[in-house]
């Protein structure tokens, strides 16, 4: 049984960082827009590590992901008690009717009137679910990994969190379903509150309830302390970036304190992304809709309560009670 190093002690507190140097997404350089991890294997750079030079390893021919990973055991292993080295895979869900629909009306339009409604006449929204290009999406992803565990060795997820949110739920599920996985790394998620997409006021991001989720997915696991209906969802107030990186802190807070794993799949959500790389010290880099990015995370055990933090404000952002009209219908 592992022994988590960096388990909850009092007095003490979690910081996180991000260890540069091992992708292309970590790169300033490599531009975000158009980027596709499927075609530049995950976006690892082809480069030597200091675990290269261990004798003691079977001298035989080796990808560069597993070559990559006995650096990641190398770290862990001449690290101290209070540190630790763990690769996130985080993907964003494949598309969905909201994002279809942000398409069709712009994105002002969206979110001053159509992100409040459950749907139009092409569909719903509310808790969206996948358009056919979003299982597409999440079936390409499934393809990659198939092929990437099979030719290049690449470390299969140990543990694996999906965001309650039903295109994630749906994406997760098209992904790694009917992967040929090692007996001992199955995949078996958790669905987990935190790691959601910007809460309030977009229909979109309102969960369905535990009992809908349930019924979806019966042999999944929904993390202790799983409402039956959406308690954290408003429909007059939304996140601010500071509301969603706290919550973010405290979902990756959670989640270092009680998984030892090494290497950790999350589901989830732009949004909740482009937080969770502000966490944890990365730098931006947007993903298009069944896009993923790793990120090498150094989690480090330090002396002291982590200092009390003011509750960050929600806003209440700006509404139509109708449509706006196209630009191009305007009259002067």
């Amino acid at each position: 049984m592992l022994v988590n190093k960096l388990a909850p002690v009092k007095g003490e507190h979690l910081e996180f960082s991000t260890v540069p140097g091992y992708f292309l997404q970590d790169d300033p350089k490599t531009i975000s827009n158009g980027f596709d991890f499927k075609n530049t294997n995950f976006g690892l750079i082809n480069r030597a590590y200091d675990a290269d030079a261990d004798t003691s390893r079977p001298a035989l021919p080796k990808t560069q992901w597993q070559r990559f990973e006995a650096e990641i055991m190398r770290l862990n292993s001449q690290s101290e008690s209070t540190t630790r080295f763990t690769l996130l895979y985080m993907g964003r869900h494949g598309q969905g009717y909201h994002n279809v629909a942000e398409s069709r009306y712009g994105t002002k339009a969206w979110d001053c009137y159509w992100s409040l409604q459950d749907g139009d006449e092409h569909g719903t929204w509310r808790d969206a679910e996948l358009t056919s290009v979003g299982i597409s999406q999440a079936e390409s992803a499934r393809d990659f990994w198939a092929a990437m565990i099979e030719r290049e060795k690449i470390p299969v997820p140990q543990s694996y969190y999906v965001s309650p949110l039903i295109r994630c739920l749906q994406t997760a599920w098209h992904t790694f379903t009917g992967i040929d996985l090692p007996p001992e790394r199955p995949f078996k998620p958790i669905i987990k509150e935190l790691i959601r997409e910007c809460i309030g006021v977009h229909t979109c991001d309102e969960r369905s309830s535990r009992t809908i989720i349930e019924a979806k997915y019966p042999n999944w696991t929904i993390e202790v302390g799983f409402t039956e209906n959406d308690e954290l969802w408003s429909p007059t107030l939304r996140e601010t970036d500071d509301a969603m990186d706290q919550r973010l802190r405290a979902a990756f807070e959670d989640i270092f304190s009680h998984d030892n794993q090494t290497f950790i799949s999350i589901t989830a959500h732009s949004g909740m992304i482009a937080s969770a790389l502000r966490v944890l010290g990365h730098r931006d880099f947007n993903l298009d809709t069944g896009q993923a990015i790793p990120v090498l995370v150094r989690i480090d055990r330090v002396p002291g309560a982590l200092a009390p933090v003011k509750k960050a404000a929600w806003f209440a952002p700006e509404t139509c009670l109708e449509p706006p009209k196209p630009a191009n219908l305007i009259q002067n």
